[in-house]
């Protein structure tokens, strides 16, 4: 799997267009984030986002593609975890339920067997 840019998992800006990028298990929150969330959590107002019906069409495109980047790290974030219990020999089964999934869909998605 080719390697993702790091991207914040709540606004996806990428770790070039941010001061800071903090690392969690699987995500990542930007120095902007935590901003607002400090801001948020203390009861001072914040400024609220844009609505959609006011962004262009291209702001809009840009927004998609830098929200289907950010996919990529919490795939790789899930691939990672599923390899370790694989490790443990938790069961496909096991796998598949917490994935809300089949069993057999677990293993096709992850097994990288054909």
């Amino acid at each position: 799997m080719p390697e993702t840019a790091m991207r914040c998992s709540f606004c996806a800006k990428d770790k070039s267009e941010v001061e800071r990028l903090i690392a969690g298990p699987g995500v990542f929150i930007c120095n902007e984030c935590v901003g607002l969330s400090a801001e948020i959590l203390s009861g001072r107002p914040t400024s609220s986002f844009p609505p959609l019906d006011g962004k262009t069409d291209d702001e809009l495109l840009a927004d998609v593609a830098r929200l289907n980047l950010s996919r990529g790290q919490v795939e790789t974030a899930v691939r990672d975890r599923v390899q370790h219990l694989r490790s443990r020999s938790v069961t496909w089964a096991r796998i598949g339920e917490a994935l809300n999934m089949s069993r057999q869909s677990a293993w096709e998605r992850f097994s990288g067997e054909e």
